[in-house]
C-alpha cells in the first residue's frame, strides 16, 4: 500500500521545538520531491517546505524561514521537519506529501501530489 504517515505532533509552549516525521511505505521516496503543508483552523492550506531529491535543494515559506528545517533520509524512506522557535501562529495540522514539483508543495497544488498523509496536530500555546 502506497502511503505516508506523519508523527511527532504535540502541544508545546511558544518558543519550543518539535520534530515531525513522515514515514513512507509502498514506494521509494528518492523518486519524489518531499514536503510539508499545513492547515490552521479557519484558514486555507499553506505550503511550508519542500526538498528536492535530485539536487538536495530546499525551499520554505517566508513565514517559517530561519525557524524550520526540512531533511530527508532516503535510506530510511523517511523525512522530517524540525520546527524551532514555534509561535501560536504555527498551530495547525501538518501534512507530509510526496510530489513531483517543489513549487507545487509550496502552493499546495494537489495536481502534482502523488501521496499525502492524514496529518498530525501541532498546537503552540502558553
Amino acid at each position: 500500500q502506497v502511503q505516508v504517515v506523519e508523527s511527532g505532533g504535540d502541544s508545546v509552549q511558544p518558543g519550543g521545538s518539535l520534530r515531525l516525521s513522515c514515514a513512507a511505505s509502498g514506494f521509494t521516496l528518492d523518486d519524489y520531491v518531499i514536503g510539508w503543508f499545513r492547515q490552521a483552523p479557519g484558514k486555507e492550506r499553506e505550503g511550508v517546505s519542500c526538498a528536492s531529491s535530485s539536487d538536495g535543494s530546499t525551499d520554505y515559506a517566508d513565514s517559517v524561514k530561519g525557524r524550520f528545517t526540512i531533511s530527508r533520509d532516503d535510506a530510511k524512506n523517511t523525512f522530517y521537519l524540525q520546527m524551532n522557535s514555534l509561535t501560536p501562529e504555527d498551530t495547525a495540522v501538518y501534512y507530509c506529501v510526496a510530489a513531483s514539483l517543489c513549487a507545487a508543495v509550496l502552493s499546495v497544488d494537489h495536481r502534482f501530489f502523488a501521496v499525502w498523509g492524514q496529518g498530525t496536530q501541532v498546537t503552540v500555546s502558553s
